[in-house]
């Protein structure tokens, strides 16, 4: 089969909902992935932050392999091994108490929303349900977090949204202050706004919203779908803003290539969903799990960690000297890179043409390579952006 071939035969069967570039991949190894033709190209996406290892792991691979070799799925009527160890892996390392799973990033801010709206009403019945996030946030898709997000050009088509959301200013306090009122139970952040720019947020902000859930009883709720499983240098973005969310939502890069979501809340938390409340078929999939357990061995050590924030840093000092670059963004290996004269998407285009696989975040270039990418790897797409954009 061909590029072409393939793309034609997409055409004619695959809802066209993407804006899919011409490129047709047929197999990938680490950093590295080829098309049909045989072509070469230096990954800088990980399939927007989720193959935390790359492409194919050789460890992640044989775990997935071995599992479903094992035992594939039961539903959540039984008890499995691979996710418990995956809950264990992750509330031992976070301090937080239990762990629901899901299957994306979307469910998985869907499922956090409905406890954080339990939560409040267990505690102070009906009429506290409204959940503040921020303007340019993306929390998922669905009709629920397509309202919790908070860009206007999601907000259309799909009427009427769920209420109860509110949106406030990124890095203005005075703003989220206003926008809390006595239907207000919980605020959702992303440390950084991937979607929307690869935007970090202040630390004062961060610290300052905190203090105010902690002031209101309102849940200080963490969107981690894409900054979380080490992306940013540490295990959660989180971490580096001195908080105690209690809820954090995951995906993506647990995964480390197939589809997995969930949340973590702390002890205030953890007994507000009871049997019934929640649930979902494939959550907590033995397979998926199997290789999550894995992933999380290999990143969730302080040697590695301090691999990916080196690695960023690096990236982001070679990013700076490029011709026409005039700000590098974000933490760890979740980089933007603005470059004003040169459309985002036309940079991306040209990359794939040479070579180079990039995304976009609004104006930004976007950056999201494998967190155990190599510094010859990271050097030879450099060189290929740098012949962009010069």
């Amino acid at each position: 089969m061909t590029t072409n071939q393939l793309m034609q035969e997409s055409q004619s069967c695959v809802m066209n909902t993407y804006g899919r570039f011409p490129l047709a991949i047929q197999r990938g190894k680490g950093a590295k992935c080829w098309d049909f033709e045989g072509k070469e190209y230096i990954d800088f996406t990980s399939g927007i932050g989720v193959n935390a290892l790359g492409f194919c792991h050789e460890g992640w691979a044989a775990a997935v392999i071995g599992q479903i070799s094992t035992l594939t799925h039961t539903s959540n009527l039984y008890y499995t091994a691979p996710g418990v160890q995956v809950a264990k892996k992750l509330t031992e390392s976070t301090g937080l108490s239990k762990m629901f799973f899901a299957n994306s990033g979307a469910e998985a801010n869907e499922g956090a929303v409905k406890l954080a709206r339990k939560y409040s009403r267990d505690k102070y019945g009906e009429g506290r349900y409204e959940i503040l996030t921020l303007v340019n946030s993306f929390h998922g898709r669905t009709v629920t977090t397509l309202s919790a997000t908070g860009q206007e050009v999601f907000h259309r088509n799909f009427f009427p949204f769920t209420e109860g959301f509110s949106h406030a200013e990124a890095n203005n306090i005075s703003d989220v202050k206003s926008k809390v009122t006595e239907k207000t139970c919980a605020i959702l952040l992303e440390m950084v706004q991937g979607e929307g720019g690869v935007l970090p947020l202040e630390e004062e902000f961060v610290r300052q919203v905190a203090a105010l859930c902690k002031e209101k009883d309102l849940l200080l709720m963490v969107d981690e779908v894409q900054t979380g499983i080490g992306r940013t240098g540490k295990l959660f973005a989180y971490q580096h803003y001195g908080i105690s969310p209690q809820v954090v939502t995951v995906a993506k890069g647990l995964g480390g290539g197939l589809p997995i979501g969930g949340f973590l809340v702390d002890e205030s938390c953890q007994n507000v969903l009871g049997p019934g409340d929640h649930a979902t078929t494939f959550g907590m999939n033995p397979v998926i799990c199997a290789g999550a357990s894995y992933l999380l061995d290999q990143v969730n050590t302080p040697a590695f960690l301090k691999d990916v924030a080196e690695k960023g840093e690096y990236l982001r000092e070679k990013l700076a000297a490029l011709p026409g670059v005039t700000q590098v963004r974000g933490k760890g290996l979740m980089l933007g890179v603005e470059i004003p004269g040169k459309p985002a998407a036309n940079v991306v285009k040209a990359g794939i043409e040479k070579g180079l696989l990039l995304l976009t975040a609004k104006t930004a270039v976007r950056l999201l390579p494998p967190l155990n990418i190599t510094y010859e790897e990271i050097d030879q797409g450099l060189a290929i952006l740098n012949e962009i954009l010069s």
